[in-house]
């Protein structure tokens, strides 16, 4: 038995170093540790199994040369089978004794831990258990598991049961106590499902966040640290654009690309992606400095300083705009400067109709001079049947480019889309910053509904769209379907782990000047024509009068400048209305407009 022990030893030994199971961390024990040590313990077993064999095969022969002791070599196979057995599970059993010892006494108790919800009890989830329960410096406890799949519903992970989603209530948060977070942890992260999650989880006084894709993992990139807040985005009720066409990089390829309005939400975002291409060019128009010293600085990161020309200047300058065009001659350009907040410029229509119809027209009259390939404008959903006169000034702005594109060389063309999420001036920021103060959220109407989509979204459907124009369309973009806002402030309430209106209350203020309930994408009598691309269409918009409101508009640009930023507001507002007849004032001083018999009104008000 010494002898053989002895031989036993040495096997296992050469065994175990070059499978080397030895080297994984004993804290982190998982099954591929234990796969070392099986394959070592079964590769000792055949060692072993064959020296016996053989030693039975020479000691029977009669023509053996050695005289070795018999009983030295003749290994039991119950012996080996058995020993083989026992090792294998002394060592699995100590390594994972231990680790779970390690976790339970330094981490899984430790007092600062935060107690958890885990949804999800699919592979994805079970990952995500592994990673904050064995992660030596995770800041997680999963105190539950709940899945929404009734074939995982009553199963367990490590002894976990699975609990149905309609038992994440307050009875759970009580048997569980102190749970402080829901981590979502699904392969499938669809909007529409994370939206039915959180409309359980709102009700509950529990942060929500999500975990990246299981695609992560095979990246290497995932730890408890990446573990985010789930994000108002999530939840748009629809799957997220994502376009990833070579034509677009091919037709950016070796141009100078100009982008007016470069250092706001829209413009920004369009400045990193065109900047990623293989542009020779990109000019940066933004009378907003600091601002756009900020897009230039990021922008050192993406491309040479040499292809970027930030230019500090206004739209409404046509003959500083001149001499930009002169000195870089551009050959796309995305026009979206303008002024947009709707009560504002409902104060401001003077500034209004400067920047977003008389800026627009500057920039489009340059382009048609200086041979621009591409025009490509950059509206909005309130240009539909506009009830403001924000609204207003992008539908005369759509009205004027549609006309020129009759006339000139150059392709003009409008995209058209609703809010966009996080935005300089938007809801979102509104409501970040009302929850950070304590309350109350202000809404104007509870009814109020908008059309949202994400600023990357946006930008990547406009440079589509102006890759696919050939000169005169309308494009409309499916944003999905419109958002209540009080759905929305409700989410962003349970998002921060707060209750409404226990601890955040949502206030209605009543309707801004100008400000409609519901937006539109298409205006009345229009249709859309399908593209190539699902979610871009192109509006069949009216062009019979083109002519004679273009002529009207040459007249407000003329008027405007001749008059002072005093001048009657109602005045400036009646010849807006006279170019686009749809234009119907809400909530406004200037409802009386729209009344046949408020033209004594008006001449009265311009009198004084």
């Amino acid at each position: 038995m010494l002898w053989q022990s002895l031989i036993v030893t040495v096997v296992y030994l050469i065994s175990f170093l070059f499978f080397k199971p030895f080297r994984g961390i004993i804290r982190s024990t998982s099954l591929h540790d234990l796969f070392l040590i099986g394959n070592s313990i079964l590769l000792s077993l055949l060692i072993l199994f064959v020296s016996a064999y053989v030693a039975d095969l020479l000691f029977f022969s009669q023509s053996t040369l050695f005289t070795i002791n018999h009983d030295i070599l003749h290994f039991s196979h119950t012996q080996l089978f058995l020993h083989g057995m026992m090792v294998g599970i002394a060592m699995s059993g100590l390594r994972l004794l231990y680790r779970e010892g390690f976790h339970q006494i330094f981490w899984h108790k430790k007092k600062n831990a935060i107690a958890v919800i885990l949804f999800g009890a699919g592979n994805m989830g079970h990952n995500t258990y592994n990673l904050l329960h064995l992660g030596s410096r995770n800041r997680y406890r999963v105190v539950a598991i709940v899945d929404d799949n009734p074939q995982r519903i009553g199963k367990h992970i490590n002894g976990m049961p699975v609990r149905s989603l309609s038992d994440l209530n307050t009875n759970l948060l009580g048997e569980t106590g102190g749970v402080q977070e829901l981590i979502i942890a699904i392969d499938d992260v669809d909007p529409e499902r994370l939206r039915q999650i959180s409309n359980v989880a709102e009700k509950l006084p529990l942060k929500i966040k999500v975990i990246p894709p299981s695609s992560k993992y095979i990246e290497g990139a995932v730890a408890a640290q990446h573990i985010r807040t789930l994000k108002i985005a999530d939840l748009l009720g629809r799957k997220a654009i994502n376009i990833d066409n070579p034509v677009v990089s091919g037709a950016l390829l070796g141009k100078t690309i100009m982008v007016t309005g470069g250092a706001g939400s829209i413009g920004s975002e369009l400045v990193r992606q065109i900047a990623s291409s293989a542009c020779k060019k990109l000019v940066i128009v933004d009378q907003a400095e600091s601002a756009l010293y900020d897009v230039q600085q990021e922008l050192k990161y993406i491309i040479k300083s040499e292809r970027i020309k930030p230019v500090v200047g206004d739209v409404r300058d046509a003959i500083f705009m001149e001499e930009v065009f002169k000195a870089e001659r551009p050959d796309l350009i995305f026009h979206a400067a303008a002024y947009k907040h709707v009560p504002l410029m409902e104060d401001n229509p003077y500034e209004a109709i400067w920047t977003n119809v008389v800026g627009s027209s500057v920039i489009a009259q340059l382009a048609d001079k200086y041979d621009v390939e591409k025009f490509v404008m950059v509206s909005t959903d309130k240009a539909v049947n506009p009830t403001n006169i924000m609204g207003a000034t992008k539908r005369i702005a759509e009205v004027y480019v549609a006309a020129l594109n009759s006339k000139s060389k150059t392709s003009y063309i409008v995209t058209r889309f609703g809010n966009v999420l996080g935005s300089n001036g938007s809801v979102i920021p509104l409501f970040e910053r009302q929850i950070k103060e304590g309350g109350p959220l202000t809404i104007t109407h509870p009814d109020i509904t908008r059309y949202f989509m994400t600023i990357p979204e946006a930008c990547q459907l406009v440079q589509e769209a102006a890759v696919m124009g050939k000169g005169g369309e309308v494009f409309v973009f499916d944003m999905g379907r419109p958002v209540r806002i009080m759905e929305l402030a409700k989410k962003m309430i349970a998002l921060k782990g707060l209750q409404y209106p226990i601890d955040i209350d949502i206030k209605i203020v009543g309707l801004r000047p100008g400000e409609k309930v519901f937006e539109e994408l298409l205006a009345n009598g229009e249709n859309t024509i399908k593209t190539y691309h699902e979610k871009i269409m192109i509006a069949k918009v009216g062009t019979d009068d083109l002519s004679e409101r273009y002529a009207q508009i040459m007249e407000l640009c003329d008027h405007i400048k001749s008059v002072h930023a005093a001048h009657s507001k109602f005045e400036l507002v009646s010849k807006m209305k006279a170019i686009v007849p749809e234009f119907k004032s809400q909530n406004s001083d200037f409802t009386i407009l729209d009344n046949p018999s408020s033209v004594f009104s008006v001449e009265k008000e311009k009198h004084t």
